[in-house]
């Protein structure tokens, strides 16, 4: 069963926040394939390659970084929307687009920067991720942003779901443009979620078995993994751990991706869902895994949470990493006159936090490191992660 009366559909998209006009060579795009370019091509999303994954300031050429990560979720992303019907660009443009608000050092960063910015309504990636593209990207010079379609804005605030009370920076941004944030996205922007747990759950054991800090007889252990390790030992006898490796990442993407459009299909038509508009107000994810595979998944994650991203030996760095952050937002509120001169605020004192907020939020891992040496002190943080 094809989804295609389920797809957003260019020609019927809500269109964008600030009217354009169509003057000079645009080629052959339509809107979600703006969209898409627009997102490639813009600030933000050349500094996702030196914006941390899981490890922090990575040394080795061979981790993934914020960027590659994105690439590869759009990769997928794009196959599972062919598969159902949906529009491909859409969905690719808020993979891509999904990590765009991520400050440096990654969740690290974001605790710390949160807690800094208590008493100014705190922070959260996934709304920056929206304040960037409505109001900190300026590439154009009739508006700030860079004035996505009301489909792609949508499909970035909302992807994991309804959102009954938005931050800050998501509810300003939605006073100017509603986005409906109390009902559920579009087909392409759930596909966009999901695709990011398919990407993150089999390539982050691949760099944690890389990194040494997965024990590989501990991870094939986990009912995912022994489904799919097995049978490549029994296709391939002899094959050395690292290729075994190699195509066990493969083959439970390919298992994940299958389940995933099996089980779209099934809840679409199980809902009895006709137009996108039905699709948000269902009341409920569409895309998603079966059950069982869904039980399978959860185990992989507490296995990697306890494993990996809970490692003993990133927490030091974890804590060095927020210390960073922390210092760096304490120098630039006792003394203002450190940041450039395009981002000192007029405003109050909220509007202050939340402008060294926006600074230090886009800075990549490299740059708060360099910062803070030259700002604040050293930083030790090693080589190896």
């Amino acid at each position: 069963m094809m989804l295609d009366a389920l797809a957003a559909q260019p020609s019927s998209s809500r269109g964008r926040a600030h009217p354009e006009v169509d003057a000079g060579p645009r080629g052959p795009r339509d809107i979600f394939q703006r969209d898409r370019d627009r997102i490639i091509h813009s600030v933000s999303f050349r500094r996702l390659r030196h914006k941390t994954q899981v490890f922090v300031a990575p040394d080795g050429d061979h981790y993934r970084v914020r960027l590659t990560h994105s690439i590869e979720v759009a990769q997928i992303g794009r196959t599972i929307a062919r598969a159902l019907g949906l529009n491909e660009d859409l969905t690719e443009a808020l993979c891509l687009a999904h990590d765009l608000g991520h400050p440096p050092f990654g969740h690290a960063g974001e605790d710390a920067l949160k807690a800094a910015m208590t008493d100014a309504g705190g922070f959260d990636h996934n709304a920056h991720s929206i304040r960037l593209v409505t109001k900190l990207e300026t590439p154009y010079p009739g508006f700030d942003g860079l004035n996505l379609s009301w489909e792609a804005l949508e499909g970035l605030a909302k992807h994991n779901g309804p959102i009954r009370n938005p931050s800050w920076a998501l509810a300003e941004a939605n006073a100017d443009f509603d986005l409906e944030l109390g009902s559920w996205p579009s087909l392409e922007a759930q596909v966009a979620a999901v695709a990011d747990d398919v990407a993150y759950d089999n390539h982050d054991i691949d760099d944690g078995i890389r990194a040494g800090l997965l024990n590989l007889d501990e991870l094939v252990e986990l009912p995912i993994v022994r489904r799919h390790w097995d049978p490549i030992d029994q296709r391939h006898p002899g094959l050395s751990d690292e290729k075994k490796l190699r195509a066990l990442v493969r083959d439970q993407i390919g298992s994940m991706v299958g389940d995933l459009i099996a089980e779209t299909r099934r809840r679409v038509a199980d809902a009895g869902v006709e137009t996108c508009d039905e699709v948000r107000a269902a009341g409920q994810p569409l895309a998603g895994f079966s059950a069982s595979l869904a039980d399978e998944e959860c185990t992989l994650k507490r296995f990697l949470y306890e494993r990996l991203y809970n490692a003993p030996e990133l927490i030091p760095i974890r804590v060095e990493a927020q210390r960073v952050v922390s210092n760096l937002f304490a120098a630039y509120r006792d003394d203002p006159s450190l940041l450039p001169d395009n981002w000192r605020s007029e405003g109050d004192e909220t509007q202050r936090l939340r402008t060294i907020g926006d600074f230090i939020a886009g800075m990549t891992d490299r740059f708060a490191v360099a910062r803070h040496e030259e700002l604040v002190g050293p930083v030790y943080l090693p080589d190896r992660f």
